[in-house]
């Protein structure tokens, strides 16, 4: 199985932390060049060096703000006029708050698609030149489960990354001949940041203890157990990797068995 990404190059959105730095760590330990991107730069010259290294492999990083129509921009153009090709984008960002469909204002659902699918079309129209000149390509969304099944109280972000899903799925279609594939990792309950802020939010609504909250969801995964950020990652590298080539507009939960549909 052909898994080594030698001489490929990586932007993963989202790595200084969480998820986002999991995959960008698993694509180092392919052997591919990642470039680290996030909104904060001090936190992105620090985790530059949990990178693995060998060989001739040459990490690097980009200031980004997803939620920042100028700054996405700014990446792209950037990444246009680089010259050197991106051949593995996995696109991440955090989700918008949590709360009930019906009162999320026309702002915030502007916000949410701004950070969760503008950014990931303005990026990925950037890196689209190099990958069908060099004929590799692995565009990866990081989503949600709710793509599949909504999430009960985080009503934004079910609408938003189901239209992440599909776009994808429109992309891959349209990007298959050139040898890109087009794919989303549906992350399950995984410990991170983000869900322990998803926990306290509910714990505020209803009066129970987090511990309670986290006690109850792992009681619904099969598995028994929350997940790992390094079991996503390693998700997104064998997506990415050259034996993943002919997978191409699918959904992937790593959930541990949660999800009730097929």
């Amino acid at each position: 199985m052909e898994l080594s990404l030698t001489g490929k190059r990586a932007l993963v959105c989202g790595s200084t932390a969480g998820i986002g730095k999991a995959a960008a760590i698993e694509l180092a330990k392919l052997g591919a060049d990642v470039v680290l991107a996030a909104r904060n730069p001090e936190k992105l010259t620090a985790s530059l060096p949990d990178l693995p290294k060998t060989n001739s492999q040459q990490h690097g990083t980009l200031s980004l703000d997803t939620g920042d129509p100028a700054s996405v921009k700014a990446a792209a153009q950037q990444i246009e006029k680089d010259g050197r090709s991106i051949h593995i984008l996995v696109n991440n960002t955090g989700g918008p708050p949590g709360g009930a469909m019906a009162d999320a204002t026309e702002e915030q659902l502007f916000a949410a698609f701004q950070t969760l699918l503008v950014s990931a079309h303005a990026l990925t129209r950037a890196v689209i030149p190099g990958m069908k000149r060099d004929g590799y390509g692995r565009i990866i969304n990081i989503t949600s489960t709710s793509v599949k099944q909504p999430i009960p109280n985080l009503g934004l972000s079910n609408a938003v990354r189901a239209a992440v899903a599909n776009w994808a799925k429109s992309l891959s279609q349209e990007l298959g001949p050139f040898g890109i594939t087009v794919n989303n990792v549906l992350p399950g309950y995984t410990d991170t940041e983000r869900l322990t802020q998803l926990f306290s939010g509910r714990a505020s609504k209803t009066g129970k203890t987090v511990e309670a909250i986290k006690t109850d969801v792992i009681a619904s995964i099969p598995a028994g157990r929350l997940g790992r950020a390094d079991e996503i990652g390693a998700a997104v590298a064998f997506l990415a990797s050259p034996a993943a080539g002919y997978i191409n507009g699918i959904n992937l939960p790593v959930d541990g068995g949660r999800l009730g549909s097929l």
